[in-house]
């Protein structure tokens, strides 16, 4: 399986500090579709350099693996991203993750690094995909429906916390513990501006990895909403997001009849099934779930 492919299907991406080898070696082992192994935030500043060494002796080590094994970098407008890109790029990750993008201009940007990068180690060009953060900067949020067509675009997440350090507020949540109106709307600026450019959009993470209960009704609403997966942040998180983002055999079974209806009845743009009125957009979503079922 390739990246590309690696997340186009992916249910469940776990993060990794890249600064812990005993964390990097039980992250590899969880069921997790992808890992994301973070050089950012989780690595304290005079730790930057060692760990980019240990991320990339661990991408050799696991080269079986590299689809699945993905590096966050430091912001490009800072002054690591270089560094860790001419670390791990030689090393082959399936992918980066490109946190605080301002717009289009900074993942063609990334591009041209990885380019660069890429032809140096002997690799062919474009052999590491990019998933991005698309709401962490005020800027990267308004421009979440400009990314079709971006060379190594992969797929799409969104962040309440950078954003919400950016716009001065408080808080991002309210009182009953839901995301205030400026999040919730990042967030269906992710999801949509991913259908855009024709990628997945990923869930943010839960921050509680003790509150399974939780956890399931996020990641289940937000299948509902349109995401393809989730962030993770503890191994504890994977099954329960592999679960919710898998298709039920209900579903699978109910899938199957639409599609198998408008089969028999080619001539018919709208059919009557079950007391509802189904048309194409009805149909597309059906053969989506087989899809997503491994039942196409």
């Amino acid at each position: 399986m390739s990246a590309s492919e690696r997340a186009a299907a992916a249910r469940s991406w776990l993060f990794v500090p890249g600064d812990s080898e005993k964390k990097l070696a039980k992250g590899v082992g969880t069921s997790a579709d992808i890992l994301l192994i973070d050089l950012e935030d989780a690595v304290a500043e005079s730790a930057k350099p060692a760990a980019r060494e240990t991320v990339a002796a661990f991408l050799r080590a696991n080269a079986d693996q590299r689809d699945r094994l993905w590096v966050r970098i430091n912001p490009l407008q800072g002054p690591h991203a270089l560094h860790d890109l001419a670390a791990i790029v030689p090393a082959r990750p399936g992918g980066v993750m490109l946190p605080k993008p301002r717009g289009r201009a900074d993942v063609e940007r990334l591009d041209h690094f990885l380019t660069a990068l890429e032809v140096a180690a002997g690799d062919q060009p474009g052999l590491t995909q990019v998933i991005i953060v698309a709401t962490e900067t005020p800027q990267g949020m308004l421009a979440t429906g400009s990314y079709e067509g971006v060379a190594r675009l992969a797929a799409m997440t969104w962040g309440a916390e950078d954003i919400a350090t950016a716009i001065g507020a408080i808080t991002n949540r309210r009182a009953d513990g839901s995301y205030d109106f400026p999040y919730q709307l990042a967030r269906t600026f992710c999801v949509v501006g991913a259908a855009a450019a024709g990628v997945p959009a990923i869930e943010t993470i839960h921050g509680d990895f003790r509150d399974e209960a939780g956890l399931e009704a996020v990641a289940t609403e937000a299948r509902r909403a349109g995401f393809r997966g989730m962030m993770a942040i503890h191994p504890a998180q994977v099954d329960i997001i592999n679960r919710a983002f898998t298709p039920s055999e209900a579903e699978l079974v109910a899938a199957r009849e639409i599609v198998d209806l408008f089969a028999a009845n080619p001539g018919l743009g709208t059919i009557g099934h079950r007391g509802e009125m189904l048309d194409l957009p009805h149909l597309n979503r059906a053969k989506a779930v087989l899809a997503r079922g491994g039942a196409a």
